[in-house]
């Protein structure tokens, strides 16, 4: 990663906050979006304060002209790209017969066609650099999740593009990669939408037991340097994965049975 560009949407919090620091410690060069200015700040002095060279870009990537901005931001500053790691991501909780489709369509926007867009404008310097273009993407974008349609929606889209793209590109050098962390401790379940499209506020699941957002961004800082096509990190993500292939009646009772024992979960309704 010596002097590598690397872009990280969404990279003030989580995963991508992570993913900052592994790839920038392992010598990269790199340039994190946000919408939020002073978390932006923030998380670039932090960089800045461990000898990290980086470049915060207040972007809403929802919004393609602002996702074209960042790949322009990104070449006035270091004259190509190597990376790009589209982790910008929003999730929602909620039963799909209670959900405002306002709802679905936020995910959506933010998470596959933040996707789409990004890597839209930056895959003509991927292409130059024969470099990596990554998506971290979910368990749920394998195997829908109950009470998470919009989100396991947006994350099957990811990983439909990225795949296919992967084909496209599979005879010029560019190396694709979907990565699955399985629940990581970060901010996504407190950020999540209810089914009216407010914050969720408090996470339904015990964050102290997942793996940390920093164990998830060096899994995947190896896995970019090995260039594997993906990586589902967790054995019980393994195990789903594999389980709904095979024997996916089985698998519709066992998901069921776990998220409704979430913390106030919607299915407690259903079951009354």
């Amino acid at each position: 990663m010596k002097d590598k560009v690397v872009i990280i949407t969404g990279g003030t919090s989580g995963i991508g906050k992570a993913c900052a620091m592994a790839f920038g410690q392992a010598g990269a060069k790199i340039v994190f979006s946000g919408r939020d200015a002073q978390k932006l700040k923030l998380t670039a002095d932090e960089l800045t304060q461990h000898g990290i060279v980086n470049l915060p870009v207040k972007s809403d990537v929802s919004i393609e002209a602002e996702a074209q901005q960042l790949i322009q931001a990104t070449l006035a500053q270091f004259g190509g790209l190597d990376v790009l790691i589209n982790n910008a991501g929003i999730s929602m909780r909620a039963l799909f017969q209670d959900l405002d489709l306002a709802v679905i369509k936020q995910v959506m926007d933010i998470n596959f066609y933040g996707t789409v867009y990004v890597t839209k404008y930056a895959l003509p310097y991927i292409l130059k650099s024969k470099g990596s273009i990554i998506g971290v993407s979910s368990i749920a974008g394998y195997r829908g999740l109950p009470g998470r349609t919009g989100y396991s929606a947006s994350k099957f889209a990811m990983q439909g593009f990225l795949e296919a793209l992967r084909t496209e590109v599979m005879h010029q050098g560019v190396h694709v990669m979907v990565a699955c962390p399985g629940f990581t401790a970060s901010n996504i379940r407190n950020t999540a939408l209810n089914a009216n499209g407010n914050v969720q506020g408090e996470s339904p699941r015990a964050e102290e037991k997942m793996m940390t957002a920093e164990e998830v961004a060096n899994r995947i800082l190896k896995a970019t340097q090995k260039r594997q096509r993906e990586v589902v990190m967790t054995a019980q993500g393994k195990l789903t994965v594999f389980l709904n292939k095979w024997l996916p009646g089985l698998t519709d009772k066992l998901v069921y049975n776990v998220m409704a024992k979430e913390k106030d979960s919607p299915f407690k309704t259903i079951n009354k």
